[in-house]
């Protein structure tokens, strides 16, 4: 599709939907191209197909007009097959009965460039270096980069839209009515600093001893947050800490996550969907970076701290490694060190 084309297309644009269901930091790190794209067409309805779980960072949010909630780690279950094939196709005829005037694709794989050529969208657009040949599904095609933070990856797709790609900001939904679980402890630790042990890939794991050790060190008390899966590495860390952190891993929703860190000091983090939280709200951040790339995940913004491996193997992207000499290699003196450009740490 030429410009002239888009740029006639997208002049009766009155319907949006944007593809991006998961992860938790990737959407965070969508919700510049959001701000711009609802900017630019303020008339505009937006539509968000997001993964079960994740619904809780966008609902309530004034500029998503619709919530499509999709339960895709189910679909990987063989023994629901048949329930997997209905819910697809329900999916595929509810999103094509929209009648969407743009589809945009931030996701890049097989499923979402589907999803996005369901919409039947006279527009279509996503990178042309997306994965699993979903590139074929779209009429525009916008050359993103790999060595390129993601958030300047999705605000490209913003500029080819004739939307403003330079203003970067995080309109994250707030609903204090909520998060009423956390608020004691808010009150009781008036301030503290938040630390983030896990990670999706075993690879991104610091030690939870280092992170104890870090705990014990601060000014501040420290609040340890994950999922239900990070409970047992919160408990050595809070181990490790010298009663200076409690664990709350396992026990907050994600709204309550996101207040916990918007009200943080600091956060200490490995590369997690969590940081970018906490980045985007610009609170300073320690991120701790083994097999992946700063430039393309690290925390966003210039308050932030990032501590990375030298080793000759780092950025490798593995999500398994036998030896994790990168995390290793990294010690809790070297992370405090750093960390005494933060105001209030001696």
């Amino acid at each position: 599709m030429n410009d002239k084309t888009l740029k006639k297309r997208l002049m009766t644009c009155r319907k949006i939907l944007v593809v991006k269901p998961s992860s938790l930091g990737d959407i965070v790190h969508s919700l510049p191209f959001l701000n711009s794209i609802k900017t630019c067409f303020p008339k505009a309805e937006i539509h968000w197909v997001i993964a079960k779980g994740l619904e809780g960072l966008l609902e309530c949010h004034p500029m998503v007009d619709r919530l499509i909630i999709i339960n895709k780690d189910m679909w990987k279950k063989l023994s629901r097959t048949t329930a997997t094939i209905k819910e697809v196709r329900n999916l595929l005829k509810d999103i094509r009965n929209e009648r969407y005037d743009l589809a945009v694709d931030l996701q890049g794989l097989l499923r979402s460039g589907i999803i996005t050529m369901a919409t039947r969208a006279p527009v279509r657009i996503g990178f042309s270096e997306a994965r699993e040949g979903s590139r074929l599904f779209y009429n525009v095609r916008v050359k993103g980069g790999r060595d390129v933070h993601a958030v300047e990856r999705y605000m490209k797709i913003a500029g080819v839209l004739g939307c403003d790609e330079k203003n970067i900001l995080f309109p994250f939904s707030l609903c204090d009515c909520e998060v009423s679980n956390v608020e004691g402890l808010k009150c009781e630790l008036k301030e503290y600093a938040v630390i983030v042990p896990g990670a999706r890939w075993d690879t991104k794991i610091w030690a939870a001893e280092n992170f104890g050790r870090i705990a014990s060190l601060l000014p501040v008390r420290s609040i340890v947050i994950g999922s239900k899966g990070d409970t047992l590495i919160a408990e050595k860390v809070v181990q490790s800490s010298g009663g200076k952190a409690v664990s709350l891993a396992g026990r907050t929703s994600l709204k309550e996550l996101i207040e916990l860190m918007r009200h943080a000091k600091f956060v200490i983090s490995n590369d997690s969907g969590p940081m970018h939280i906490a980045a985007g709200f610009q609170v300073p951040v320690v991120a701790i970076f083994g097999p992946t790339s700063p430039v393309r995940t690290g925390p966003y913004g210039t308050s932030n701290i990032v501590v990375e491996s030298y080793a000759e193997c780092a950025p490798c992207f593995r999500k398994k490694c036998k030896d994790m000499k990168c995390m290793r290699g990294i010690s809790a003196e070297t992370v405090y060190e750093r960390m005494r450009n933060i105001p209030g740490i001696k």
